[in-house]
């Protein structure tokens, strides 16, 4: 069950760090790319909101103590909005394999499954959608 709980408070770190840097990239990027990214960015960090509030009501479903802080894999602060992109696969990425990670460990039949499995098939979306738009 601590291997479980663990591994959820992991997944709750980088939906805390992509609510972050989502926010961060949002009110940041700049030109033309602003018209299409900030609504993008805005979509992504609900999302992320979403997903950590699953996660972090699993975590005290368990009888654990949800985190606060957000994963410690630094934002980095840039106004090019490829590298704000490039950026954004990457922890899409990083929490899609947090959330792969963390399948195994739960019970299928348990309805935190279910919930948990949703929110990897989203982050495979936004996995997929971020690489077509690097290019």
């Amino acid at each position: 069950m601590n291997k479980l709980i663990d591994k959820m408070n992991d997944a709750l770190r980088w939906e805390l760090r992509a609510i972050n840097m989502y926010a961060h990239y949002s009110a940041n990027v700049k030109g033309i790319h602003r018209l299409q990214l900030t609504p993008m960015f805005n979509t992504e960090m609900t999302e992320s909101i979403e997903h950590a509030d699953i996660v972090r009501k699993g975590i005290v479903q368990l009888g654990g103590i949800p985190v606060t802080e957000r994963s410690t894999h630094p934002i980095t602060h840039t106004t090019d909005y490829v590298e704000m992109l490039n950026y954004a696969l990457e922890t899409e990425l990083k929490a899609s394999e947090v959330y792969a990670e963390l399948l195994p460990l739960i019970d299928q039949t348990d309805d935190l499954y279910d919930s948990i499995e949703q929110i990897y098939l989203s982050e495979l979306k936004s996995v997929e959608e971020m690489r077509l738009l690097v290019g």
